[in-house]
């Protein structure tokens, strides 16, 4: 089975950045596709990013598109999630997703998740 692990969240002031990490275990993480989701308490949960397996695509969430870069290390099976100017707006579990077929991938399906990392940005 596939493990996901997030780390990198915590408490910031809104302007402030935070680097969230995913790592990848018992997996092809190379041929994997990522996905970065978040939810907030309340709400349901929503897309924020997309990385393809290779790193050569990516997709963003119009709400976080110029303020957020997802990014992969695929020698470190880690994909990353730099989230830049944070707003108050953004504050919520943040979780990762892996796709395993380009299909599903592109689909936005995914069949492996984590346990999701906290983030809460303060006015």
């Amino acid at each position: 089975q596939v493990q996901l692990v997030e780390s990198g969240g915590g408490l910031v002031q809104a302007g402030g950045s935070l680097r969230l990490s995913c790592a990848v275990s018992e997996g092809t993480f190379s041929s994997y596709g990522m996905g970065w989701f978040r939810q907030a308490p309340g709400k349901e949960r929503e897309f924020v990013a997309a990385i393809s397996s290779s790193g050569t695509s990516t997709h963003y969430a119009d709400s976080v598109k110029g303020r957020f870069t997802t990014s992969r290390d695929n020698t470190k099976n880690t994909v990353y999630l730099q989230m830049n100017s944070l707003e108050p707006g953004d504050s919520a579990i943040y979780y990762c997703a892996a796709a395993t077929s380009v299909s599903r991938w592109l689909y936005n399906e995914y069949d492996y998740w984590g346990q999701g990392t906290q983030v809460t940005v303060s006015s």
